[in-house]
């Protein structure tokens, strides 16, 4: 593996094991659509990204491609390295292999599974167990530094697992935590039972199933969590539950999981604007909007909430149209970019002026806008003192409050 290429590099996955890669001394390229934070990331770190998918980015010397499940069959890069033999896998397949080597520990769920890994490895950390870590976001140091992946010498895995076309079958846990199971990737799946049918597949594979119900009575007497919302108890109380499995000291854990700073995009202070402050969040998804709407009127009882949000795929938002409209209902006022379409096609069908529509018969507070740049003129004029915003979604919402704050 002297020589690396990976296709879609800017999913935060895949970006995790070009790092890990990295570490190990190997050269580096990759290729994505656009840049990100991610890719930046890496470019930082003396990685190659080509933002154009081109047969030609598969320099001479390379002996492995990795590649994202979101890239089709026919990309130029993938057809390329298939002609000239070199060996190809997706990252879920990558890291099936890593998990037959080492002992691991995988949380899934449909929400939640990104800060339940990162308070797990958070725990095993301090309790001197040093893990490899690979998670879906970056973990936020005190200082600022953040990383998706942290190369651990020990024999313990601690892994995000996504159940999206059921890549997460290819792990082989020893201890499996099921955070929740909900309607999503409506894509791929047929239904909630289709959904269901994964998750026990995968539970099939486990040693140490933990779910809901096993770690719902942990006691949480001593908890002091930085982040909040009911839902990152219930995100605390499960890494409680993998710390008990391995028989981690719980005053250990407890102090670990109390200096836990949480993760990137995952209901992150990003700063003040005119007395306005300004919060990011990933969520996508109807349960998962709820959640964080709920954790920043825990935080700011009395503060206006004000949500600029885009959303990602149109099936999501066409299967999910009216639970969107009441979990967006709750805000004060919500700003509704254009659908962040990814790897669909566009289904003209659907859009974020009927998604504006269908929150405003729930409560009149939404306005559809056509661009970031319309939402963050519309913000400069409409933001008042003690607002509070949150810019929300998969997209790129987040860029308009680094302008707010930058610019």
């Amino acid at each position: 593996m002297k020589k690396v290429h990976f296709i879609g590099i800017g999913g935060i996955g895949v970006s995790a094991i070009a790092r890990m890669m990295l570490l190990e001394g190997a050269e580096v390229t990759g290729s994505d659509q656009s840049s990100s934070p991610v890719t930046d990331e890496l470019i930082r770190l003396g990685v190659r990204i080509n933002f154009e998918h081109k047969k030609e980015n598969v320099e001479e010397g390379v002996t492995l491609v990795i590649y994202t499940i979101a890239i089709p069959a026919d990309n130029p890069e993938l057809v390329e390295a298939r002609a000239r033999g070199i060996k190809c896998q997706t990252y879920p397949e990558f890291l099936g292999e890593l998990s037959r080597q080492k002992f691991t520990i995988a949380i899934s769920g449909t929400h939640g599974k990104t800060t339940t890994t990162a308070m797990v490895a958070q725990i095993l950390i301090e309790a001197g167990l040093d893990p490899t870590v690979v998670i879906g976001s970056f973990l936020l140091n005190e200082g600022g530094s953040r990383t998706n992946f942290i190369a651990g010498k020990s024999k313990y895995l601690v892994v995000e697992a996504c159940e999206y076309k059921r890549s997460f079958l290819n792990l082989s846990p020893k201890i499996l935590v099921i955070t929740n199971i909900d309607a999503d990737h409506l894509d791929y799946y047929k239904d909630l039972d289709d959904i269901k049918s994964a998750f026990a597949e995968m539970s099939a594979k486990s040693e140490k199933v933990i779910t809901e119900k096993n770690y719902i009575k942990l006691s949480t007497l001593n908890l002091s969590l930085l982040v909040t919302g009911t839902h990152n108890v219930r995100n605390a109380q499960a890494a409680l539950a993998v710390a008990e499995t391995l028989g981690i000291d719980r005053e250990v854990a407890i102090k670990a999981l109390n200096n836990f700073r949480g993760t990137w995009r995952r209901f992150e202070f990003k700063g003040e604007f005119n007395q306005v402050i300004i919060y990011d969040d990933y969520a996508h998804h109807p349960t998962e909007i709820c959640a964080t709407i709920s954790g920043a009127r825990e935080l700011y009882p009395t503060k206006r909430l004000i949500i600029l949000f885009q959303p990602h795929l149109y099936s999501r938002t066409k299967q999910l149209l009216g639970d969107f409209a009441v979990s967006l209902a709750l805000a004060d006022m919500v700003l509704v970019g254009p659908i962040y379409a990814a790897r669909e096609p566009e289904d003209c069908t659907i859009s974020h002026q009927i998604l504006t529509a269908e929150i405003n018969k729930v409560k009149s507070i939404a306005r559809a806008i056509n661009s970031f740049a319309e939402a963050e003129k519309l913000l400069r004029a409409e933001l008042k003192n003690g607002d509070l915003l949150l810019t929300m979604g998969a997209g790129e919402a987040y860029k308009v409050g680094e302008n707010l704050l930058t610019k």
